[in-house]
């Protein structure tokens, strides 16, 4: 098949070299298909549906202020494109949290019904439709979180594997950081630093509970403590995260 560019030149000798009588223009059976126009036919024929989760308003409790700053410009570390954004604050008794929107991320926050609404400026986008969900999700764990807080539990599963906190003052990055350390079989203790805005507590010594008001935080930090010990799925020991479980396989036999 011949490009485009080429078709044409092809096409104006073929009408140059027929008779000037005749009005019908014969191609070559292998050009007919460079010149037909063909019709695309998208990949899917049902309608844009709006985010369930984003058109869903979230209720705030009274104890709870939400402010949303003036746009402000940010520029992309990669892209190097200025990117206008606005601030959510959300304020409650245990503390305050700042999250960051696209500027096509409309909230609508009615003081008088203690509700917020979120839109977007055009639905058919799909990168409008994908954030719309997710910053629902983040300003409702936020919203959560200044007022009743998030927690974590993990599980220590094995023989000796103990876990404590204390203070290391030569160590630490923050004035009274505390350190979690781990007995999980190595030849010596881990020692991991509690992030800032986190509170870590062993009720027992086989668990560690993190409380806190940014999940993805304390999420986070629970990640980084099941590194150490993975779930085995032929032992059933390792470190678990609240309700973790792990399908156990047989063991090979040879």
């Amino acid at each position: 098949m011949l490009a485009p560019a080429r078709g044409g030149r092809v096409l104006g000798r073929a009408i140059t070299a027929s008779s000037p009588s005749s009005s019908v223009v014969t191609l070559p059976s292998f050009l007919v298909p460079a010149f037909q126009t063909t019709t695309t036919r998208p990949f899917s024929a049902t309608a844009t549906r709006p985010s369930k989760l984003g058109r869903t308003p979230l209720s705030i409790p009274p104890n709870v202020d939400v402010s949303i700053s003036e746009p402000w410009i940010k520029k992309d570390m990669t892209t190097y494109l200025k990117i206008p954004k606005r601030t959510i604050t959300v304020t409650g008794p245990l503390g305050t949290l700042n999250l960051d929107i696209p500027d096509f991320i409309k909230v609508d926050h009615d003081e008088t019904a203690r509700r917020a609404t979120l839109s977007v400026v055009d639905p058919n986008l799909k990168q409008q439709r994908e954030m719309w969900g997710t910053m629902w999700s983040y300003l409702n764990k936020y919203i959560i979180g200044v007022s009743e807080g998030h927690t974590a539990v993990l599980r220590l599963v094995g023989i000796g594997y103990r876990a404590s906190i204390e203070a290391r003052p030569q160590k630490e990055e923050y004035p009274g950081q505390q350190f979690v350390l781990l007995k999980l079989g190595y030849s010596h203790p881990i020692e991991m630093g509690v992030p800032q805005g986190v509170k870590a507590s062993t009720p027992q010594p086989t668990r560690i509970l993190l409380e806190g008001i940014n999940r993805e935080e304390i999420m986070s930090f629970a990640a980084k403590i099941r590194l150490w010990r993975k779930p085995d799925p032929y032992k059933g020991k390792g470190v678990f995260i609240n309700d973790e479980t792990i399908k156990l396989k047989q063991k090979k036999i040879k």
